[in-house]
């Protein structure tokens, strides 16, 4: 593996944590983060890095309500404009001033990141009113600026200009590649990266400029080790190894809550799990019929039960129950006759042969999960030619479209439908940034119409109406395969109090954790 020295710039990288309380935690996670850049991949492990290392302008509390970050106040100008306050005194890891510079500079690479600029699709301008103000204005009434602000980690502007050693440009946006943005830090998070050897071990240490002098926590570091094996990572903190591990799969919370030492924290679980069938490179996925018999081979409820152990909600659609388009009328629909009939009405009645990939340590149970639908897919002649891989091998394959289906999970981060929408199944398009993540390369146009609709719409309820119409006509249309919505699980040693910084979007806080013996 390649060892990464960090670059870092002025004294606020000293480490000197004054409170005696000071801990160090060591963290087990599946896999460790591809990448430092905040904005080269849109993934929930991105995300839990930024949260540790940047701070966003605003963040998503327990209840799901918006908690002021680096943005301490903001208020509405008119229907399209809303102004934001920049905290002040705030120093970058580099020990640079965030100002709206930094603003700026961030928001246009979002708008280059072909992960983020779906996202940011709806904003017109961002204005700058002075160094610590700013206007973020949308191209027409849109219901959800202050959801994708979660998404904006200000970067340090002077630390990521000019040019790296290769002669390349700092702020070089590489999917999946070696530029300086994916090796460096210098956000305003709790934490900077002190060490990191790719698949082996990230050290974070504490910022001692950390801006946020009322946070309780008192980790003055992290040492994150990847074990992609679950039972060797629940054995290691079984046996005191590390401190706090994420996730624990079903067959091993007795474990957990048999031993007097440790503590399981378990959450209901928005983030649906999903195949998506390419019909780009298989003919017969182009017929409705034959994504129709699909669906109905795969038995959601029987993975559940029998792979999940019962932790975890089957699915008919994208959204969870409570988000504005989840449709009560869709239910999971296993029917292996059903599904053979639809074969042959289609002309496959004997079968063909597809390519599948899978990760096999980013979701829970995720390679299990794969080879049973292999196994399901068999009883309609459907012959599954499955590879699995380890996430950082996985992404860059799924981007390639490598395989003829495809799992992926996705959490809607701003915790709306229309989330699920732009990235899963909106028809591809490079230069908007829609469909990011469809790989099945499904297209709707009258859904992308509805879609673009609902995002103008301020009232609730005629939100709901167009995109639980959404809902129905993709599961009509069987344009993707829905698995289940997974639940959350973390475990820890007694006296990591994980219990207050962990949540249903599985960014932890580890900024406020606190370790009390």
């Amino acid at each position: 593996m390649k060892k990464t020295a960090l670059l870092f710039a002025g004294a606020a990288l000293a480490l000197s944590i004054a409170s005696a309380q000071a801990a160090t935690l060591r963290m087990a996670y599946d896999a460790d983060p591809v990448s430092l850049d905040p904005y080269e991949q849109l993934s929930g492990g991105t995300l839990q890095l930024s949260h540790m290392t940047y701070d966003p302008l605003v963040r998503w509390d327990r209840s799901l309500g918006f908690e002021p970050r680096l943005a301490e106040k903001w208020e509405r100008i008119d229907d399209n404009t809303m102004r934001f306050h920049l905290r002040k005194g705030v120093k970058f890891h580099s020990g640079n001033d965030l100002s709206t510079k930094d603003i700026a500079f961030t928001f246009k690479r979002l708008q280059e990141s072909p992960d983020f600029k779906g996202v940011f699709a709806p904003f017109k301008a961002l204005n700058i009113i002075d160094d610590f103000t700013f206007d973020m204005v949308t191209n027409e009434p849109f219901p959800l600026i202050l959801n994708n602000m979660t998404y904006l980690f200000p970067m340090d502007s002077a630390f990521f200009t000019g040019n790296d050693a290769d002669g390349k440009p700092k702020d070089q946006l590489v999917k999946h590649g070696d530029s300086f943005a994916s090796r460096n830090i210098s956000g305003t998070g709790p934490y900077t990266v002190s060490y990191r050897e790719q698949g082996v071990k990230v050290e974070f240490d504490r910022n001692a400029n950390y801006w946020d002098t009322k946070s309780p926590g008192n980790v003055d570091k992290i040492i994150l080790t990847p074990i992609k094996e679950a039972p060797t990572r629940v054995a290691a903190l079984l046996a005191g190894d590390v401190d706090f591990i994420a996730p624990v799969p079903p067959t091993d919370h007795d474990r957990i809550k048999s031993n007097d030492n440790v503590d399981l924290v378990t959450m209901s679980g928005t983030r649906i799990i999903t195949f998506q069938m390419n019909q780009d490179r298989v003919e017969a996925f182009k017929d409705v019929r034959v994504r129709q018999a699909v669906n109905y081979a795969i038995n959601q409820e029987g993975i559940v039960a029998k792979i999940m152990k019962g932790f975890a909600t089957p699915a008919a659609q994208f959204s969870p129950k409570g988000y504005l388009g989840y449709n009560e009328n869709l239910k999971p629909r296993f029917d292996v006759k059903k599904a053979q009939a639809l074969m042959k009405e289609a002309g496959y009645e004997k079968g063909f042969n597809v390519t599948m990939m899978s990760p096999n340590n980013r979701y829970v149970n995720d390679e299990k999960i794969a080879q049973a639908v292999v196994s399901m897919l068999s009883k309609i002649n459907i012959k599954v030619d499955l590879k699995t891989m380890p996430k950082a091998q996985y992404w860059p394959a799924f981007d390639e479209r490598a395989a003829d289906m495809m799992l992926i999970g996705w959490h809607s981060d701003t915790e709306d439908t229309n989330n699920f929408f732009e990235f899963l199944s909106a028809c591809p398009n490079k230069d908007t940034g829609a469909g990011q993540y469809n790989s099945g390369n499904y297209c709707n146009p009258k859904v992308d119409a509805m879609m673009v609709k609902a995002n103008t719409i301020t009232d609730p309820a005629k939100r709901a109406e167009i995109m639980q119409t959404m809902e129905q006509v993709v599961f009509d249309d069987a344009g993707f395969v829905p698995l289940h919505w997974q639940n959350l699980s973390w475990g820890a040693r007694k006296g990591v109090d994980i219990e207050p910084i962990v949540n249903g979007m599985d960014f932890p806080y580890l900024g406020d954790l606190v370790i009390k013996q």
